[in-house]
């Protein structure tokens, strides 16, 4: 059933209806889906090593942009559409009403009873270090291009950034809900950590 957010055009869907309706097993932490979770790494990892050594073994800087960029356009179609949805449960999209209004979806496989458990702990870990790992990579690629005026590299940079930092706050935005609930979260993180300093400073003052 579709929950649609009046405020920023998104909806929150489960995602594979029939698959909640039938019994979970218990989580098991071996990988399921080992293609999937292998090129969840593969083009992002090779992305990260093309674009540290290719001046090393190419003269041609055209071969290597190309390269990063086939590279970083595959990782992006294979993590928001295939690797996400087996390793996590995970997908989302945008979609165009007859209105011609435009809808980020963002879906979640509900929970279940767990007797059946179509991903695994191992797959999950796999999958958010590799989600969250490279685009941090590429943050610090751009203030190094940035600052060492390697400014023939920055497009190739900024992409990696954009490319990759969709697929990051997609999912997250898949994991945790829509945006008031992020910002639900991140209030309640920031009053735990206010209420926890304020009792130990009382603890200090008692003792």
């Amino acid at each position: 059933m579709l929950r649609q957010d009046s405020n920023d055009d998104t909806e929150d869907v489960s995602l594979f209806d029939a698959d909640d309706e039938m019994p979970r097993r218990p989580k098991k932490s071996k990988i399921k889906h080992p293609i999937a979770s292998f090129f969840h790494l593969f083009f992002r990892v090779s992305a990260v090593i093309v674009y540290l050594l290719c001046e090393l073994f190419s003269n041609s800087y055209i071969a290597c942009v190309v390269t990063i960029i086939l590279l970083l356009s595959c990782d992006f179609w294979a993590v928001k559409n295939v690797t996400g949805r087996l390793m996590v449960g995970l997908r989302w999209w945008n979609q165009v009403d007859d209105d011609g209004k435009s809808h980020w979806v963002f879906e979640a496989r509900k929970a279940s009873p767990p007797r059946k458990k179509v991903t695994s702990e191992a797959e999950s870990r796999i999958f958010w270090l590799g989600l969250i790992t490279c685009p941090l990579l590429w943050v610090i690629f751009a203030f190094s291009a940035l600052f060492s005026f390697r400014v023939k590299w920055l497009a190739v940079v900024i992409l990696g950034v954009t490319l990759q930092g969709a697929n990051l706050y997609g999912y997250i935005r898949c994991k945790v809900g829509s945006r008031k609930n992020l910002t639900s979260l991140a209030t309640s993180y920031l009053g735990k950590q206010f209420l926890q300093q304020t009792v130990a400073k009382e603890e200090q003052t008692v003792s």
